[in-house]
């Protein structure tokens, strides 16, 4: 029992000893890697060549070749506009995924032209209902701006008569108030005529990729 027992204090020790084997094989071969890497090259605009132990300042924007002692490139550090051109594809490859993932949606969705426009017709119907409340309102503010505008005229500083009342502050609030709200309101109203132009111009391209995907004329 006391031989067992100290081969298997023996392993336990061998074991807590060694480092794990994928943590050495890695620390080696980031050493080795490194122990490759002598020196940085560059090429200018003109094709002249910059080369040094670090990074030269020159190299900054362009694609760095990294070289190991025989002068060999065992790498290659892209510069900014590499990197930018890799950024494109990128940008690119998603554009074209999303289109694709667009047309699929598009014929799972609809089953003819006429589902498209009657949707289309649906969405539109309700901004032109929110525009018209809008509209409603718009006049409603200039109507009592308008009567305002006339009411002030009995108190100072609009009044021309000396002994003309100061404009008392409920008047004043309520003009600040419905200019305020004439503003807002104006403003829902630009943006809700946006949004009737933007769906539109949305459902006409939807109609128009879907005959094409169709085949329809």
């Amino acid at each position: 029992m006391r031989l067992i027992t100290v081969f298997v204090l023996a392993a336990q020790a061998l074991l807590v000893a060694s480092p794990p084997v994928d943590a050495a094989a890695k620390k080696s071969n980031t050493k080795t890697l490194k122990s490759q890497e002598a020196a940085y090259r560059c090429r200018d605009a003109n094709g002249r060549h910059t080369i040094g132990q670090s990074i030269p300042a020159e190299c900054m924007e362009a694609d760095i070749e990294v070289l190991d002692v025989n002068g060999r490139v065992v790498r290659i550090i892209p510069g900014r506009e590499a990197l930018a051109e890799i950024e494109a594809q990128k940008a690119a490859h998603a554009a074209m995924v999303a289109a694709a993932n667009r047309d699929k949606t598009l014929l799972a969705t609809y089953l003819s032209v006429e589902d498209i426009e009657r949707l289309r017709d649906q969405r539109l119907e309700l901004l032109v209902q929110q525009g018209r409340v809008t509209d409603q309102y718009v006049a409603n503010l200039k109507e009592r701006e308008s009567r305002l505008s006339l009411d002030v005229q009995r108190f100072r500083p609009y009044s021309s008569k000396n002994n003309a009342p100061p404009l008392p502050d409920h008047i004043a609030e309520d003009i600040v108030n419905t200019v305020n709200g004439l503003q807002v309101y104006q403003q829902e109203l630009a943006k809700n005529m946006l949004e009737q132009q933007e769906l539109r111009g949305a459902f006409d391209a939807d109609i128009a990729r879907f005959k094409e995907l169709k085949g329809l004329k």
